[in-house]
């Protein structure tokens, strides 16, 4: 059966299981949106800006572990999805964006709207594809999704152009794709799994490091299953947190620049870190030539350029996380009586795992007159569902989060983690929303980064997607004035927004509600009001303006270097 090129996109979609689409019409992919007039089983959501759709889609596939699906149309609608590309990119999540293109014969003449966005992307994206004849299209559509979904995942574009999606072509989708020089490692060499937990079982001071390569890898059942046998202290990077249960008593919470003490103390004196799905990023080693001075290093991942790219690694194991726990598991089975006695040599490393807990735990100085933000947090753990979707946005606000929400459960955090995008947040909420329209999800937000994005409040409202946003409003772009007040005598240059504004009437603008919190008293009864609605909501929290999050390892300092109290 012969179709044209941009329904045999839309097919190709169709056979990959896409349910949902985020995008946003425009010349060069009119055809893609005629054709999706008639396609009844793809769902799709219209943003109000090409980077909160591209964002959406990243929050769609963070949350269910599918790969989110982007269109955006050539020129400024193609590099308005850059942002959300390198997001994705960053944090290794697995997203296929089509973009629109001039018809080929004017590709080069600076054509209306053309932009060469395949090689703007191209640091950015896991691999990107120019469509030059309609018989194509179908192979490379299957190559996009086996490449954003295998090995470590990423973002990859197919860049569509418009004569491409008029041309006819027989339409045959194939089961399998061959690629020569892409050939992901999955499997975990048994001879290195076998050294890494002969390794584990003459360690004394053994940490679990573990980053969102767990999550990614669907592999948290299995890094738990290990902890619990080993009864090793885990420690988890912000894309790592929920992976493993942070109501488990082996858990040391997050580590690094924002970390907990005890986690930061023990990668310290560890003899022996066993990184998992982590790379070692500067967030969480702190000055490199300090980090983890008596231990050997176990580092596993599915991608070869992240081991040794940081820090020396005394054992690599490539190969897909779940796999390779799941052989450590069998072979600690095997290893009865020695695990018994590592379990029990391990006394005095728990004993000091504890103290550091009872020494220094992250805590707060409550307020009975000014909302403190980290009193938000808690309330809103102890008061939504138990497998609720958590989006943030980045700075402070984001840091709280980590820190006093309490993640058991995997994919329950959406939160950019290597690119820092602010604007992120409200636009992921929305995309987990749209995959799991029955499950609460929650966009906490800065009053900073949630107007970079605040337009897709009409989205939310359109599409009937119940989104609860939560702004920490503190009239600062707060992380930025946290460092301005610890490293630079206070001198907040343009990072207060004193600007007021009524987020209860911008929410009644978009046709939705708001409630507003200004003191300790209001914040419980304003989440109870703002979870009982069925719709979106804006929930407004006066906080404490020059509040900082601490514990925090100064820029090239050592991890056990930390600033513990105001």
């Amino acid at each position: 059966m012969k179709m044209n090129g941009a329904r045999i996109m839309l097919e190709c979609l169709k056979q990959e299981g896409v349910d949902t689409v985020f995008g946003y019409p425009g010349g060069t992919v009119i055809n893609i949106y005629d054709e999706l007039f008639n396609v009844k089983e793809i769902r799709h959501i219209l943003p109000r800006h090409e980077q909160a759709g591209t964002h959406a889609a990243d929050g769609y596939a963070r949350a269910t572990g599918k790969v989110g699906v982007a269109i955006a149309t050539s020129g400024p609608g193609a590099t308005n999805t850059v942002t959300g590309i390198a997001t994705a990119y960053m944090d290794s999540i697995p997203m296929v964006i089509v973009t629109g293109q001039v018809p080929t014969a004017l590709i080069g003449n600076d054509a209306f709207q053309e932009v060469d966005i395949i090689g703007i992307t191209r640091s950015c994206t896991k691999h990107s594809f120019l469509v030059r004849d309609v018989k194509d299209v179908a192979t490379i559509m299957k190559k996009a999704f086996y490449i954003a979904r295998t090995g470590r995942p990423g973002p990859v574009l197919v860049d569509l152009p418009k004569d491409v999606q008029i041309a006819q072509a027989e339409f045959v989708y194939p089961e399998t794709v061959e690629i020569r020089s892409y050939k992901p490692n999955l499997e975990g060499h048994p001879r290195q799994v076998e050294k890494a937990v002969a390794m584990l079982l003459e360690s004394r001071r053994p940490v679990l490091y573990v980053g969102g390569g767990v999550v990614l890898g669907n592999a948290s059942d299995e890094l738990t299953s290990l902890a619990r046998k080993l009864t090793i202290p885990v420690t988890t990077t912000l894309m790592g947190l929920g992976s493993f249960p942070e109501s488990d008593v082996h858990s040391l919470g997050m580590l690094g620049m924002h970390g907990s003490y005890c986690a930061n103390m023990a990668m310290t004196h560890s003899d022996l870190i066993v990184a998992v799905g982590a790379r070692f990023d500067d967030r969480v080693t702190g000055k490199i030539a300090t980090f983890a001075p008596h231990a050997k290093i176990i580092h596993i991942d599915v991608d070869p350029t992240s081991i040794k790219k940081n820090v020396r690694v005394d054992l690599p194991i490539v190969g897909d996380v779940k796999d390779v726990l799941s052989k450590m598991i069998k072979q600690v089975d095997k290893q009865k009586e020695k695990v018994a006695g590592f379990v029990a040599a391990l006394g005095p490393w728990h004993e000091d795992v504890a103290g550091w807990k009872i020494k220094h735990p992250i805590g707060y100085k409550q307020s009975t007159t000014i909302i403190k933000p980290q009193f938000v947090i808690q309330k809103l753990r102890e008061l939504s569902d138990d497998d609720a979707i958590i989006a943030t946005d980045v700075g402070q606000h984001q840091m709280w989060t980590a820190q006093f929400f309490q993640f058991n459960k995997p994919r329950t955090l959406l939160s950019s983690g290597g690119l820092g995008t602010m604007g992120y947040g409200l636009p992921a909420a929305m995309g987990a929303q749209a995959a799991f329209p029955d499950r609460q999800v929650i966009a906490i937000c800065g009053d900073g980064g949630v107007q970079m994005n605040i337009q897709e409040m009409a989205t939310l409202v359109q599409n009937r997607l119940p989104v609860k946003i939560v702004i920490l409003n503190n009239n600062f772009l707060g992380m930025v004035r946290q460092w301005q007040e610890l490293f630079f005598d206070k001198r907040y240059s343009q990072t207060c927004m004193e600007l007021p504004i009524d987020y209860i009437k911008l929410a009644d603008a978009y046709g939705a509600k708001g409630f507003l919190a200004s003191k300790p008293d209001d914040v419980e009864k304003v989440i109870k009001q703002g979870f009982a609605e069925k719709g979106p909501v804006i929930m407004e929290f006066k906080i404490a303006r020059e509040e900082k999050v601490l514990p925090m390892v100064p820029a090239g300092a050592s991890l056990n270097e930390m600033v513990l109290n105001a």
